[in-house]
């Protein structure tokens, strides 16, 4: 049988930045090309970054993926790499749509290209495309019509992008029907929790349907609210796992393959679903035997707790990183969520980086001003201290407030406060809300809703006290110090803004409440499901009209890493002036 090295390289990418992504592209097909490889892979719109959104529909980006792209085949060869044949996703366009109502204007696609010997071999666009969740590529595609097939090394080898994997037909099957040796397929699949177990299990039901190995290469890092993990996979023809990459971590996976040897004949004509087969020969002959030195290495899983919290530092040092930000400023009260931000910031960025600041009022406790300062000890980050006393009570004299505008007027006061350090000195400030407070609406805007990103928006808060254990006994297994103080995990949690003040004045029980959320939010169930499935129905009307009603405060929330099939925004689109009132 021919032998294949095969390099997958999980890259990070940043939207736009043709030049940046086009320089990391040509660094790994370096590196790929010296470890021997013969067939070298990059991701799904690897060279734009993904996802583009509207850019895709503004011609002039259009044209320079396009011109980057042959820029980028040429310098290849200029560098001594044009004889290895390249996969690289980027952003295109049909040459032959025509305009119509219902399609994107200029009838972008999101492509990949076989670039070899200074030009493009070969160039197809996707043939599904997602319009679920996070996802509108209807709105900014038109799809494939193709099999590409290019015959490299003596072996034919398919090429598929992404949801052309996730939904059934199409490619996967029409790749059995060319009698392909090898099915590859390029990914910037988001991640989100336990979609690893679902992601290999579909890698090996469509290798079996497709009769050959699967190659299923994932972009890393972050973008946006979105981040990326890896955890690339080839598969046997018979769904056995060959090789499986590291979760978010950037590098190049190597593996050689005995793969069938291609027909005498080129396959031809159409194959299942009308696609018609476009395959291009690379290189005819097969290798001189050799011995494989790469067969495959399985890297160690992460456990639950730990991938999600991987998981929100990589989406917040991307975030960081990509928007040009070195520090974060984050208000320390002492309680649970100002902690485990503060934990993931300085994982993300390093301590030294990262700015705390205790606001106490004439209703903070002295617990929660200790536990601040003894977060700011464990973990090293910068922290000071500005009373809000003087300025509340300047406030109150003018104004007068009482009951809630009393309460809020502090919450205000110190995201003010946020706001101005974070203007004189440069930090980006940091929202410590959760998912369950976000769903009740159980924060202050323009107050603790202040910030240019939201660590944990998508994390519910029974999560978050898991979230702070794990971290404090991965640190202790370490022989580091916990950063998390144990009583910012063991107290109630409270606000702080009236005496004897806690969240189950205004909130059922947390571990109660996040059943009820994840039933409505995440799974989608009305009061009528949701009562069947044994909850009080006043405690449901009463947590379905407080997630309904909050919905204007969501939309003026920070992004935030999603980690959840359904985070606030982009996955969950609802009006903010509806009258509709489940259980009514």
């Amino acid at each position: 049988m021919p032998q294949l090295r095969l390099a997958l390289n999980q890259i990070d990418s940043c939207v736009g930045d043709l030049a940046g992504n086009t320089e990391s592209i040509v660094r790994w097909t370096r590196h790929a090309a010296e470890q021997g490889a013969h067939l070298i892979a990059f991701p799904e719109m690897a060279l734009t970054g993904y996802p583009v959104e509207d850019l895709a529909l503004r011609p002039s980006f259009v044209e320079a993926s396009r011109a980057a792209l042959t820029a980028l085949a040429a310098r290849l060869a200029a560098e001594g790499l044009g004889e290895v044949p390249v996969v690289v996703g980027y952003l295109d366009r049909s040459e032959k749509a025509q305009p119509r109502y219902g399609q994107p204007a200029g009838a972008p696609q999101n492509a990949a290209a076989v670039l070899h010997r200074g030009g493009v071999v070969l160039s197809f666009a996707k043939h599904h495309l997602p319009n679920y969740g996070v996802f509108d590529e209807f709105r900014y595609f038109v799809p494939g019509d193709t099999l590409p097939v290019i015959r490299v090394r003596g072996v034919d080898v398919a090429l598929a992008i992404c949801e052309d994997l996730w939904q059934d037909g199409g490619r996967v099957p029409a790749t059995r029907t060319a009698g392909a040796g090898l099915l590859l397929s390029v990914n910037a699949s988001p991640y989100e929790v336990a979609k690893d177990d679902t992601r290999l299990e579909l890698v090996r039901k469509r290798a079996q349907e497709a009769g050959c190995t699967l190659a299923y290469l994932a972009m890393i890092g972050g973008q946006d609210e979105l981040v990326f993990d890896g955890d690339s996979i080839v598969v046997s023809a018979q769904g056995e796992v060959i090789t499986r990459a590291p979760q978010f971590e950037e590098g190049c996976v190597l593996v050689d393959l005995d793969l069938p040897a291609a027909a005498a004949q080129p396959p031809s004509g159409v194959a299942d679903d009308g696609l018609t087969i476009d395959h291009r020969i690379v290189s005819a002959e097969p290798l001189p035997p050799y011995e494989a030195q790469v067969t495959g290495e399985l890297a160690a899983r992460l456990g639950d707790d730990e991938e999600i919290y991987t998981a929100l530092v990589v989406g917040l040092r991307a975030y960081l990183a990509k928007n040009g930000f070195r520090s974060v400023l984050i208000g320390l009260s002492g309680g649970i969520d100002s902690a485990l931000v503060a934990a993931i910031a300085c994982d993300a960025v390093g301590a030294r980086h990262v700015y705390g600041v205790s606001m106490p009022s004439r209703y903070s406790s002295e617990h929660s001003k200790d536990d601040a300062a003894e977060l700011a000890r464990r973990t090293g980050l910068n922290f000071r201290t500005v009373p809000i006393g003087p300025m509340f009570d300047a406030y109150m004299g003018r104004l007068a407030l009482t009951g809630l505008a009393e309460e809020n007027l502090q919450a205000r006061l110190r995201g003010t406060t946020l706001m101005a350090l974070s203007n004189q000195e440069g930090h980006l400030v940091l929202a410590p809300g959760n998912k369950s407070e976000l769903a009740c609406g159980y924060s202050t805007l323009y107050g603790d809703a202040v910030g240019g990103f939201a660590p944990i928006k998508d994390v519910l808060k029974t999560k978050v006290w898991e979230l702070a254990r794990w971290r404090n006994h991965a640190a202790a297994e370490r022989g580091q110090i916990p950063p998390v103080p144990e009583n910012s995990i063991a107290k109630p949690p409270s606000a702080e803004l009236r005496p004897g003040q806690v969240d189950t004045d205004s909130l059922p029980d947390y571990e109660l409440l996040d059943r009820i959320i994840d039933l409505y939010v995440e799974q989608d169930q009305g009061y009528e499901a949701i009562v069947a499935a044994g909850f009080a129905p006043e405690t449901v009307t009463r947590v379905l009209r407080l997630v309904d009603t909050a919905e204007y405060k969501r939309r003026q929330y920070p992004p935030g890493t999603k980690i959840t099939p359904k985070g606030f925004g982009k996955d969950r689109r609802l009006p903010v002036t509806s009258r509709w009132r489940e259980g009514v």
